[in-house]
């Protein structure tokens, strides 16, 4: 007699928005930024804001934690770090040089890269998501890997650092890092997305994140983020 065996489906993995990328390559904008992630839960942030800041014709210095590594992989099955991992859809673009050209990636034991120095100018780093364990190395002022020396660097030298944590409830241990943090010069942006343009869709909250990481940044941008009364 046949036995009704639970078979488990296929693993559905995060997909992020894309933008359609211009027919024509963006202008180079002259600007660059520093985008970090760790291992709190958002990868999808984090790929939509890289795309963001690359159809806009920025130059991207990324840079990714072990457990980074680990989130893009459990949540989208990405297991390299590469434009053609992070943002297909610009790597199969007839202007993927261009793309590819400005998507710098650092490994993040190299705390002698580019970005771990002062001199390095750049128009603002984001960190997104970020952790509670990398919230504290930065507050603490360690600078035992890439990450948290490129942000330590973008605090001295007062350049904008935003960091998008990720984990809830918090502790009494989070909340004095991120007053550390406030302190120093860092904008705390919680992944928290407003509900008041009554999303129907995770692409719509998604959007709304890296649209207020823009804004933090002084970039325009066309997300669905403004409320018109």
């Amino acid at each position: 007699m046949p036995t009704n065996t639970p078979t488990s489906s296929p693993k559905q993995y995060m997909v992020s928005p894309k933008s359609p990328p211009p027919s024509d390559p963006p202008a180079p904008s002259g600007s660059r930024y520093i985008l970090g992630i760790t291992g709190a839960s958002g990868a999808v942030y984090a790929t939509r804001l890289l795309e963001q800041l690359l159809i806009k014709g920025h130059e991207v210095h990324l840079v990714v934690t072990d457990y980074g590594k680990r989130l893009l992989a459990d949540e989208m099955n990405i297991t390299s770090i590469s434009l053609e991992t992070l943002c297909p859809h610009l790597a199969q673009d007839q202007h993927e040089s261009y793309y590819a050209s400005n998507l710098i990636i650092h490994p993040n034991k190299d705390v002698g890269a580019s970005i771990a120095s002062g001199s390095f100018l750049h128009q603002g780093m984001v960190i997104l998501p970020c952790s509670s364990t990398s919230l504290g190395a930065i507050a603490s002022g360690s600078g035992s890997n890439l990450l948290s020396r490129a942000a330590a660097v973008t605090l001295k030298e007062r350049h904008p650092l935003i960091i998008c944590h990720r984990e809830s409830p918090l502790n009494l241990i989070d909340i004095e890092n991120m007053r550390t943090l406030t302190l120093a010069g860092a904008i705390i942006a919680p992944t928290n997305p407003g509900l008041y343009l009554l999303p129907t869709t995770i692409d719509e909250l998604i959007d709304f994140t890296v649209g207020k990481a823009l804004d933090l940044l002084k970039i325009p941008h066309d997300l669905k983020t403004r409320w018109e009364g």
